[in-house]
């Protein structure tokens, strides 16, 4: 079965829901092949990174409401065993990170640099907008770092990333996490483990007849 999770590297929820994701695939006895597709919640140039929470403020309607809500979502991922420090993370626009993910999903690395997104913004307060330091990311889960500035620095893989954008407008995705399950099953949001795994078992079933 391939799952296509429809997901952006500074969302909470994805963070969440691919780690909901992979609890239950370790409960699932099937086959399946996971892809990685791009989605920005903000596709906004950004010039300068500035502090996540101030960035919230302004969308959200003050400092008091950005708190509640970074508070509520830390607190959840808390219950899942994740790490989420709000205070330390950057804006930054991932469109060059998406485009470094397809070029590991070429060596099979894909899963792996995500994660490494995720702690990279949740929990060490990297700018992953940075060229640097996606180059720098792409070396710790595998992949050779020169090779990776120099394919960022390149634009390779742009046509790629806005197609796989624009294919996700056109499938109607509008909030992420999106998975999609076997081409046919979307189930979005940070759904729970067990629903999750439900979910794998019914398209298995489906599939099957």
């Amino acid at each position: 079965m391939e799952i296509e999770i429809y997901a952006d590297v500074v969302c909470p929820w994805c963070y969440i829901g691919k780690h909901r994701f992979e609890k239950a695939l370790a409960s699932y006895a099937g086959d399946v092949t996971v892809r990685y597709r791009p989605f920005q919640l903000d596709p906004s140039p950004v010039t300068r990174p500035e502090p996540t929470v101030e960035a919230l403020a302004r969308k959200f309607g003050g400092p008091e409401r950005a708190r509640q809500i970074t508070e509520q979502t830390a607190q959840t991922a808390a219950r899942d065993g994740l790490e989420i420090n709000f205070a330390k993370s950057l804006t930054a626009n991932t469109f060059d990170a998406h485009r470094l993910v397809r070029l590991a999903d070429q060596v099979g690395k894909s899963g792996e640099l995500v994660e490494a997104l995720y702690q990279a913004h949740f929990v060490d307060g990297v700018d992953v907008g940075s060229h640097a330091e996606l180059a720098r990311l792409a070396g710790t889960v595998g992949l050779d770092s020169t090779e990776a500035a120099a394919y960022l620095s390149s634009g390779e893989g742009t046509d790629e990333v806005r197609a796989a954008l624009a294919e996700a407008r056109d499938l109607g995705i509008t909030a992420v996490p999106m998975f999609v399950f076997a081409g046919k099953y979307g189930v979005s949001g940070a759904q729970e483990s067990e629903t999750l795994l439900q979910v794998l078992a019914e398209v298995e079933k489906r599939e099957a007849s």
